[in-house]
């Protein structure tokens, strides 16, 4: 495992955050390529940082997701193993990550042709699975997660090279504007927000369940949203929300009786495999970044009933 080279996107090195510009295509797709959908999401996904793809999955396919969901939160087995991350104050489960390892139902859901036609034609490449996991925010217990870019800690801690991820967020409930959905800063993927501060070892243990390091200060969140209008992410259970690796984005705490439960795949170009992390501090566990046995994803065009478990 080798290092970065001529990093161009160093990061939590001294006191000072910097802004600079992107120096990688957001879409790396070929004038050529085959759309998987209209022109017109594509054009928002790289002028927003993201774009909402409503109702992917039908009501039945997303039946078979929620029971599925339901069975790994209560699994006691489960919820004691180093995959399962608890809310910061409570016992609560707040993440499963490497989700399709404990359910063949997600783990077909990985090949479905409808998020895998989207990465491979957004990052121009083949693509794995770099991370996953199962996100419970429950009514009125949900904590929040503060504003960041998946890129910055993916390329820090883990070491991926460039902004050649992206990120699909599958709506298992409907996620509204009250229960604690993704907010997004729209144009903030064109920007890479170097931090303050040096990662502490094992940062990890801690910023799964609040994070501390890594994040923007409030006159770079200032900076990024100016003249924006922050998004927030809703949509029916069913929908699949799409960011770019580097779009800046938190959420809220739930306080509402509606709980909201995602699941989250984040698809890497074969071409942007993971090296050393920039940190020069060992690698995070392979549940949270995968480095070894990679292998593309074969799309496969699963109907509904193929997700009956």
């Amino acid at each position: 495992m080798t290092a970065l080279a001529n990093n161009p996107y160093q990061s939590r090195i001294d006191a000072e955050e910097t802004i600079a510009p992107r120096l990688d295509p957001v879409v790396y797709a070929t004038s050529s390529a085959k759309l998987p959908a209209d022109e017109e999401r594509v054009r928002s996904y790289e002028h927003n940082g993201f774009v909402v793809l409503d109702d992917m999955f039908s009501e039945r396919e997303v039946e078979y997701f929620q029971r599925e969901a339901e069975r790994l939160r209560c699994d006691r087995m489960l919820a004691k193993r180093e995959e399962t991350i608890v809310e910061p104050e409570s016992s609560e489960i707040r993440s499963i990550f490497n989700v399709p390892q404990f359910s063949p139902i997600f783990q077909r859901l990985v090949h479905d042709t409808r998020l895998v036609g989207w990465a491979r034609y957004l990052l121009n490449d083949d693509v794995y699975l770099h991370q996953s996991r199962l996100n419970f925010k429950p009514g009125f217990a949900g904590k929040e997660f503060y504003w960041h870019s998946d890129f910055e800690t993916w390329h820090v801690e883990d070491g991926m090279p460039r902004m050649r991820a992206v990120s699909m967020s599958i709506a298992l409930t409907d996620n509204k504007p009250s229960n604690g959905s993704v907010m997004l800063i729209p144009g903030s993927h064109r920007h890479y927000v170097s931090c303050g501060g040096v990662t502490p070892e094992n940062h990890y243990r801690q910023s799964l369940r609040r994070q501390e390091y890594g994040v923007p200060s409030r006159a770079g969140l200032e900076q990024l949203a100016e003249g924006n209008e922050i998004a927030v992410s809703t949509g029916r259970a069913g929908s699949v929300l799409l960011f770019d690796c580097n779009t800046m984005h938190g959420s809220a705490g739930n306080i509402t009786p509606y709980p909201r439960t995602n699941l989250f795949f984040v698809f890497n170009a074969m071409s942007n495999r993971l090296a050393a992390p920039a940190s020069g501090q060992k690698p995070r566990p392979e549940f949270i970044a995968r480095r070894r046995n990679i292998q593309s994803i074969e799309p496969i065009g699963y109907q509904a009933d193929d997700y009956r478990q």
